[in-house]
């Protein structure tokens, strides 16, 4: 039976500008064993220095993890391994960065929160107190009504009042007075 020998183990082909006997891991870029070992080592302090730039864990955790993500994805740019950390130390920067900056447009982007709404109730109580109101005002003489129409809810003077209607002064704060008082006895008889 011939004898077959093993066929000698191929040279890897030659890198441009590598010298002879050179580790062919710092042309190619970081390894995955040195980037996971290095993130093993590391992953306490690039979490605080997360945490200086974030305000919750949470986050901080997030952002050391998408950096270890990023920082993998790219490893063959990282010519030296000795710069790993460093790179995985401005990626946590730079994603710290990101994440504030997200944060800051989205408060800008909220919308202004709406007025404390009336309950029903009393949404149906100032109901009442219009209806109420307006029963009254319907049941005050012509010119006190418009004197007081006038004055409290078109916002006029007395003057402007005055004008107006074409009577005085002193009758558009007599016809106001009475009005009032006429007002307040309706109200609380209804109440």
């Amino acid at each position: 039976m011939p004898v077959i020998a093993p066929m000698p183990a191929a040279r890897p082909a030659r890198i441009p500008g590598q010298r002879d006997g050179a580790d062919e891991t710092v042309v190619a870029g970081t390894t995955v064993d040195h980037l996971t070992e290095t993130y093993r080592v590391h992953y306490r302090s690039l979490l605080g220095l997360a945490a200086l730039l974030l305000d919750d864990t949470a986050s901080c955790e997030d952002v050391v993890q998408e950096a270890f993500i990023r920082v993998h994805s790219a490893r063959k740019r990282v010519r030296d391994p000795e710069k790993t950390l460093a790179y995985l130390r401005q990626t946590v920067v730079n994603l710290s960065r990101s994440a504030l900056r997200r944060r800051i447009l989205g408060l800008k982007l909220l919308s202004k929160p709406m007025p404390d709404m009336a309950s029903a109730e009393e949404g149906a109580y100032d109901q009442l107190e219009r209806d109420s109101l307006i029963k009254a005002m319907k049941g005050l003489q012509r010119r006190q009504r418009e004197v007081l129409v006038l004055r409290y809810f078109a916002d006029m003077t007395e003057a402007q009042v005055a004008e107006t209607l074409g009577i005085s002064l002193g009758s558009v704060k007599a016809y106001g007075s009475r009005g009032i008082a006429a007002l307040r006895v309706a109200m609380e008889a209804s109440a």
